[in-house]
């Protein structure tokens, strides 16, 4: 038990803020082949699929993401009797209170394609892949996100590749969002200036695709009212985890950097050369005699082995043990630099 204390001032305490960044690919196979579907999980309510590493029902199965599908109420397909049609509303507003909002007369926002509200295109129509927070930690690295997917003109037999990145979020991210920082995805660097195909929420782990990027069985509007395919049938008629099964079954490829931000107090405790010289450790005197002297005429020493920081009613809050004992004597100065990471 520490018989003398020694107050910190504020030169004394530093804190500090560090990110570490973890590569996390998720390949095509995983998602849509490896295990005949076994690490694809379905429930009763048909509102979303689940995807793991591995065969779900495994002990050593990971969740890596969710995938889901809706469109707004006012969509072009909201008017049909499709099925679960109410539910893909319900998912799109769900999703949108989330990640987007309401505006000042409380109506839902729907995902805005550029993020300036109110100025660009929406999203109407739209697939969701929210991360396991597993692989995001904190967040997802800006400007690291990448999908690609096979965009062609049938499900079995995919031609074109397309590349879906958050290009230039580094300096070009969005902060109006209750869920956080956000990023456009873009088709190419080129059309980073143009409009989006779809939004990334960093913190969230969430990625929204605008379900007209695909063609065939996802097919693209020519206008704000038809499509040239099958997408709006297929979004209407199939159920949402049909849907699901659709994209999972078209990408090839996702990788990016998760984020994990480590916060420090570092605590400089200095020894000045007249400071802590004695030991109050019982072993430190043998029949009234400092044992770690030779001589009696020897200036005081000690060795220290253990900072202790306590609270400002010297109750003890943390311990940081050194490598070796340090020497300290009146001749001498010491600086134990202590981090606390939390």
């Amino acid at each position: 038990m520490a018989t003398t204390f020694k107050n910190f001032t504020s030169a004394d305490i530093a804190s500090t803020r560090t990110q570490l960044f973890e590569a996390i690919p998720i390949t095509g196979t995983v998602i849509s082949g490896t295990y005949s579907d076994l690490n694809i999980q379905n429930y009763a309510h048909q509102m979303f699929q689940s995807v793991y590493d591995y065969p779900y029902l495994s002990s050593s199965a990971n969740h890596i993401f969710d995938i889901a599908a809706g469109f707004s109420s006012d969509s072009v397909l909201s008017s049909s009797s499709g099925t679960q049609n109410a539910k893909k509303i319900n998912m799109y507003n769900q999703m949108s209170q989330i990640l987007v909002g309401f505006d000042t007369g409380s109506n839902i926002r729907k995902f805005d394609q550029d993020g300036n509200y109110g100025t660009g295109s929406t999203i109407n129509e739209a697939f969701f892949l929210s991360f396991a927070r597993l692989l995001v930690k904190d967040e997802i690295k800006k400007g690291s996100f990448e999908l690609k997917v096979l965009t062609g003109s049938a499900n079995t037999s995919p031609t074109d590749v397309l590349t879906i990145s958050d290009y230039g979020a580094v300096n070009e991210y969005r902060v109006n969002s209750p869920a956080g920082e956000y990023g456009i995805l873009y088709t190419s660097s080129a059309a980073v200036d143009g409009t989006g195909v779809g939004l990334i929420y960093y913190q969230a782990g969430i990625a929204v695709l605008t379900a007209s990027i695909f063609d065939g069985n996802f097919g693209p509007r020519t206008d704000t009212s038809t499509y040239t395919s099958s997408v709006g049938s297929y979004l209407t008629s199939g159920s949402i985890t049909g849907s699901c099964d659709g994209l999972r079954n078209r990408i090839q490829n996702i990788q990016f950097n998760n984020t994990t931000e480590l916060n420090s107090t570092v605590y400089f405790c200095r020894a000045n050369h007249n400071e802590f010289n004695y030991s109050s450790n019982p072993t430190y005197v043998s029949e009234s005699k400092i044992v770690v002297k030779n001589f009696a005429t020897d200036p005081p020493l000690s060795y220290i082995t253990t900072v202790g920081l306590y609270s400002a009613d010297n109750e003890l809050l943390a311990v940081a043990k050194v490598s070796e004992p340090l020497k300290k004597t009146i001749d001498s100065e010491l600086t134990v630099r202590v981090r606390l990471d939390y």
